[in-house]
């Protein structure tokens, strides 16, 4: 079990688009329904800005709903939410967006969330789409000091019973320096799996396999595991 997890612990994923958690921590998620955690996906938008040239856009955000539930499914995450009123492509760390967050926070109660990093890695550059700096952003704040803040959103607790709760880990994907890293090698198969569920995102690409191990297998070097190994990376934060 990763470190500091209890027993039972409950894991919260935020992400700003449908397939997001699957090519950033689809492995780690698979491990940690493996272990016993209880995990919940927020989905921050709809995917509407995410189809090929030619797609139906009327249709995407139901085509892309489907598909994220489906890979959820095969990871083993059962409780996936969309959230309303936020646009794919528009995507902000409005106020709106941080009591979105803050209410899912304070519902699951998770002892771990993992986002989308708020800082751009330069190196890299499509894992930093806007909408991802903005989720994470928007996460970041829910997280710290909204979230254990009785005093932020009062509403929240007089009308919802949603009393303040402290998240006790952060961990953050495509974070420009990582600290901490996952070994998925085991669980290759139902990240492809997930992936592959994305067929509007993920159907013309021929060689997504040798991308994933390409991927994994950089971050394992990266983080010292034995050659033939693959990880996912993230910035671990235990909240003081």
């Amino acid at each position: 079990m990763p470190p500091g997890a209890p027993e039972g612990a409950r894991a919260l994923a935020v992400m700003a688009h449908p397939d997001d958690a699957d090519f950033g921590a689809g492995g780690t998620l698979a491990t940690w329904v493996d272990e016993g955690d209880e995990v919940t996906l927020v989905v921050c938008t709809r995917g509407d800005q995410g189809g090929l040239a030619d797609a139906d856009i009327a249709a995407m955000t139901g085509i892309r709903e489907r598909e994220q539930r489906a890979a959820a499914a095969i990871i083993g995450i059962t409780d996936v939410r969309f959230l309303d009123g936020h646009r794919d492509g528009w995507l902000a760390p409005t106020w709106e967006l941080q009591r979105d967050l803050v209410r899912i926070i304070r519902q699951v109660r998770p002892h771990r969330v993992l986002h989308q990093s708020p800082e751009r890695w330069y190196d890299r550059l499509h894992a930093s789409h806007p909408d991802h700096l903005a989720a994470g952003e928007a996460t970041i704040r829910a997280i710290y000091p909204a979230s254990e803040n009785p005093h932020a959103w009062p509403e929240l607790v007089r009308d919802e019973g949603l009393t303040a709760f402290r998240v006790p880990e952060i961990w953050m994907m495509a974070h420009p320096w990582p600290n901490h890293a996952v070994d998925i090698t085991d669980v290759l198969d139902r990240k492809l799996a997930a992936l592959r569920a994305h067929e509007s995102q993920t159907g013309h690409m021929h060689g997504l396999e040798d991308l994933i191990r390409s991927w994994g297998a950089d971050s394992a070097a990266q983080a010292g595991l034995p050659e033939g190994r693959l990880a996912e990376l993230f910035k671990r934060i235990v909240i003081e």
